[in-house]
């Protein structure tokens, strides 16, 4: 179990191999919840395309063919605009994220984000983004993210078929909390600040490290 405070890293595992990497700082872990902080200034690595097409000039990059033809161009880059603090849940197919202009503190939204269930790692915690989303809006309108993005995923292969299903499962119990504003899209957290002696963490020794593929 992880302490609140410590640098941890958020791996995105394809494959076995880092796929992008976030340091994060550990919120709270328990048996029920992991709570992960990613702060402006936080070092993190991702595939080349991501940062130079998808966010860059022409706005354009697909994930799949790149995710697709290892090894990949990892590059360094530094976390900004916005804070985030995802709450995670063991066996859940998404994590529940909040998201803040640092800046101004103003929330956001909610952010669900459908991944592979978390694994414990020698250094963080491994998962897999699986690309579909939803937004909540501050007043509870929603929609859909990515939903394109996501069926390309599928039809190039690398979203798995038990991905797939565990995706399904969890659409019904997501839309029941989002109606319900079940914990913990009810507010809960919207008052909690970061310790102010956090610094913006580095990546730890061993990010790199290949993980064994079930």
């Amino acid at each position: 179990m992880w302490n609140s405070g410590d640098p941890i890293a958020l791996r995105g595992m394809y494959a076995g191999k880092p796929w992008y990497v976030q340091s994060v700082r550990v919120v709270k872990d328990s048996p029920e919840e992991i709570a992960l902080l990613l702060t402006p200034g936080a070092e993190c690595v991702a595939p080349w395309g991501y940062i130079h097409q998808k966010h860059g000039a022409q706005g354009r990059w697909n994930r799949w063919t790149e995710c697709l033809n290892p090894p990949w161009r990892l590059e360094s880059y530094r976390w900004h605009t916005n804070r985030m603090l995802m709450l995670l849940e063991p066996g859940k197919f998404y994590s529940t994220i909040l998201i803040w202009n640092d800046a101004s503190h103003q929330f956001i939204c909610y952010y669900i984000n459908f991944q592979t269930p978390f694994v414990r790692s020698h250094c963080g915690i491994d998962t897999f983004d699986l690309e579909l989303d939803i937004i909540i809006e501050p007043s509870y309108q929603w929609k859909w993210k990515d939903e394109a993005e996501y069926r390309l995923g599928i039809e190039a292969g690398v979203l798995r078929s038990d991905w797939i299903r565990g995706i399904e499962a969890a659409k019904p119990e997501v839309l029941n909390a989002i109606e319900q504003r079940h914990y913990p899209i009810d507010n809960t957290w919207l008052g909690w600040q970061p310790d102010p002696e956090w610094q913006a963490p580095s990546l730890p020794f061993g990010w790199e490290q290949e993980a064994h593929v079930p």
